[in-house]
């Protein structure tokens, strides 16, 4: 997906507020002209996530490490592990089958309100709030009906993965994909290097989806899933699938547009995102990628 002018103002906004705190103006300054530069020199088909990745390694020199979320990913993963139970016992309760993965693709949208890359703030109450919400929230019943038909004749799925906390409802839903679609066989792709609060695979290990289907990083540092980038094995994945289910915003922007049998499934998180799904904020999307 090109980056828009959209995106291109809130990523020098939340440059400019990560480093609101260091008292070296000349140095700020430095900086901020380095990260207008990359934008500036950036091809027509660079993503956000990308450029970031690329503002990354100049943060880096100028400041150190990056922010760390380490505390955040546990907090959010202990969260939603207790809640498990509930959730699943909310996703099965006086449902047929088809009703179940309904709500488990609804639930598992819901978790993608956990992003400290779209959100200044992540807030436990909202999140609260939009899971108990999911169970009757819309979701295209075109797109719903499709997946079922591409998942009774896939054998390889692939499952984009995005945020902790949220792998916990993405959890529930490929525990739901194998009980109805036996055939599958399931990879779940997660991030390769730490970044944000985006799931690496200890944070996989961590919730027990490891236990569960093969998880695999994407080989690089970027949040998304920036096909040129790819690791072997992540990329082998991804061409070999029948089926692709792409969770969040920056896999969204990543590898939308690259032609393959792709359904994202992301809540509308920011300015851009709602203009161009004509939702309002923290509504959610559910769309294939032909229909885009």
């Amino acid at each position: 997906m090109k980056i828009s002018a959209m995106c291109i103002r809130c990523i020098m906004d939340r440059q400019e507020e990560k480093i609101r705190g260091v008292e070296n103006e000349e140095i700020k300054a430095s900086y901020l002209k380095e990260v207008a530069g990359i934008i500036a020199a950036a091809s027509e088909d660079a993503t956000a996530p990308y450029l970031v990745y690329e503002i990354n390694m100049v943060y880096k020199r100028y400041f150190g490490e990056l922010p760390d979320y380490e505390k955040e990913k546990k907090e959010f993963n202990q969260l939603m592990l207790q809640l498990e139970p509930e959730l699943e016992k909310d996703i099965r309760s006086g449902c047929n089958e088809e009703e179940v993965l309904r709500n488990a693709v609804n639930y598992a949208r819901a978790g993608n309100y956990i992003d400290y890359g779209a959100m200044n703030q992540v807030e436990e109450g909202t999140l609260l709030e939009l899971l108990r919400r999911a169970k009757g929230e819309a979701l295209d019943e075109d797109t719903f009906r499709r997946l079922c038909r591409d998942l009774g004749g896939a054998r390889e799925v692939v499952y984009l993965a995005d945020n902790c906390g949220e792998i916990i409802a993405d959890k529930l839903l490929i525990k739901i994909l194998g009980e109805q679609f036996p055939q599958i066989h399931i990879t779940v792709i997660v991030r390769g290097m730490p970044v944000l609060n985006d799931a690496v695979r200890e944070d996989a290990e961590d919730v027990g989806l490891t236990d569960m289907v093969r998880v695999i990083g994407n080989g690089n540092g970027v949040a998304g899933t920036q096909l040129k980038l790819l690791g072997r094995e992540a990329l082998d994945a991804v061409n070999a699938a029948d089926v692709i289910i792409s969770k969040g915003q920056g896999n969204f922007e990543t590898i939308h547009g690259c032609g393959l049998n792709i359904y994202y499934s992301f809540l509308c998180k920011c300015e851009w995102f709602t203009k161009r799904f004509g939702m309002e904020r923290l509504k959610g999307v559910f769309v294939n990628e032909a229909d885009l």
